[in-house]
């Protein structure tokens, strides 16, 4: 079994040009240093549905998993933790 299929999976939902978005994206990248998970970014503007969904409430935190919204605005680091261990 590969390792990579255990790793946990969390989505950033953002737009291009979000200050807050590319903040949570480089706190995330700088976690994968010391932490083992997966990231996708997925740019709402181009969803008509996501767009609906999240608005102006982006970035958020979004738990593969658990199909749950982690945290908005900014990285809550207790609530990823929490969704890590």
């Amino acid at each position: 079994m590969n390792s990579a299929t255990n790793l946990r999976r969390v989505v950033v939902y953002g737009r291009e040009g979000c200050h807050l978005c590319e903040d949570m994206i480089a706190s995330l990248r700088s976690l994968q240093k010391k932490i083992q998970f997966e990231f996708e970014v997925i740019n709402i503007d181009n969803d008509e549905n996501l767009i609906q969904l999240y608005g102006e409430c982006v970035p958020v935190l979004f738990a593969v998993e658990e199909q749950k919204e982690l945290c908005h605005y900014f990285l809550d680091s207790e609530a990823f933790n929490a969704y890590l261990a």
